[in-house]
């Protein structure tokens, strides 16, 4: 794919090491590129023990970004990059994982960090050791796509119809028509360390009436590559019954999910705002390898109640042989409640609705299927060396209403 640079300009504030004001850096056609002498320092800037450097980045176009760090490290140098500073939350924005720099000289690059427009208070942190630092550059690989159809569900009735479904029935990659990609290693939010790839059947592809999500371990020089599939930028939905019809593989490390996020999200400050509906959510370490018996979770997280706060709302209900036999996760999406399913057995409500902190779901939201190998809960207890691979099958994904009684 043809890689898209966009102009961007920089306004750099004083950073934490005595470092001097630079001017704003004129917009070329060129990625935007933080240089060492903008960052207050000379040909090198230095960062030692837990130091840090801030500066404001000013984005034209909202999308996906590679950041590349130019750098040299000493004693396990790692660095990250953290975005809106100033959250009124008193959020930490972590867009870039850990980049450790080697003892030379060179480029460490993440994929897919999400930026939206605007200016962006940032802080390149020094995790631990010393380094030091050249040049940031980012390079916008992957533009924002507005969401073309918004579909919008009648709940009043007992009866359904389908509305909208993909029942994976081709061969190859996915249907383009409804779903794209997200892409990168940035960590998402939860310091995962997969790569979600793009167009790559290996990670992705519809075979024998299935959908399937093919993890590999040590792939295309990176620690884990997957997929994750969205259906924004193609389709966005405001209530129904959504049902996740899959298999999800068991072993330490896998985390597994078919859930909904705001189609407003552009960027971290976007989350928890715009919502997210979990409606099949895995991790391995709960799945049995041998019975495949293990648990699903069912949460809705909103500003109001959200995990990284500890007060999320959410039920889980046990599952067997979720790694060999298909099962049917579903959501109903009232317009003032959600119930959750498994098999057609009711397990939960969530029902929180007297402001939008508590209820965003009036606006619509994306489906999204992926397979995560890692991360703050699917690698709590570590990545099972034994796997090679996972696989994570959906037979289908389906969104009905409530018939419209004549």
């Amino acid at each position: 794919m043809k890689r898209l640079l966009f102009a961007l300009s920089i306004l750099i504030l004083g950073a934490c090491q005595n470092a001097n004001s630079a001017e704003t850096k004129a917009p070329s056609d060129d990625p935007l590129e933080i240089t060492a002498l903008e960052l207050g320092g000379d040909s090198l800037y230095k960062l030692e023990g837990q130091s840090h450097v801030d500066f404001q980045l000013k984005i034209s176009e909202a999308g996906r970004y590679k950041v590349e760090l130019m750098a040299q490290g000493a004693d396990s140098a790692a660095l990250w990059l953290e975005d809106y500073i100033d959250n009124k939350d008193g959020r930490t924005y972590n867009i870039t994982g850990m980049l450790s720099p080697s003892g030379e000289m060179g480029t460490s690059t993440i994929d897919g960090s999400p930026l939206n427009i605007g200016v962006h208070p940032m802080r390149l942190h020094l995790d631990r050791g010393s380094a030091s630092i050249k040049s940031i550059k980012f390079s916008l690989i992957k533009p924002h796509q507005q969401t073309q159809n918004i579909l919008y569900q009648n709940m009043a009735g007992e009866e359904w119809e389908l509305v909208w479904s993909d029942e994976f029935d081709g061969e190859g990659l996915p249907d383009t028509s409804k779903w794209s990609y997200n892409i990168g290693d940035w960590g998402w939010g939860n310091n995962e360390p997969q790569y979600y790839t793009e167009n790559k059947v290996k990670n992705a592809r519809q075979e024998n009436g299935h959908l399937i999500i093919e993890a590999h371990r040590n792939d295309d020089g990176h620690d884990w590559t997957s997929a994750r599939l969205t259906t924004q930028g193609k389709y966005a939905f405001t209530y129904g019954k959504i049902e996740f019809r899959a298999m999800v593989p068991e072993g330490r490390g896998t985390w597994a999910a078919g859930w909904l996020l705001g189609n407003d999200y552009r960027d971290e400050i976007s989350w928890p705002y715009c919502g997210e509906i979990d409606v099949l959510e895995t991790v391995g370490y709960e799945i049995d390898d041998s019975t495949g018996s293990g648990l699903n979770h069912a949460t809705c997280h909103t500003r109001a109640y959200y995990f990284k706060q500890g007060n999320q709302i959410g039920s889980e209900i046990a599952v067997d042989s979720m790694n060999t036999k298909f099962h049917t996760y579903e959501v109903r999406w009232y317009p003032d409640r959600m119930e959750a399913y498994l098999d057609g057995e009711y397990y939960f409500t969530y029902d929180k609705n007297a402001n939008d902190l508590e209820w965003p779901f009036h606006n619509a939201q994306n489906i999204i299927v992926n397979l995560a190998v890692g991360g703050g809960w699917g690698g709590a207890k570590g990545i099972d060396p034994n796997y090679d691979s996972h696989q994570y099958i959906l037979d289908y994904v389906r969104v009905y209403q409530a018939k419209v009684q004549e």
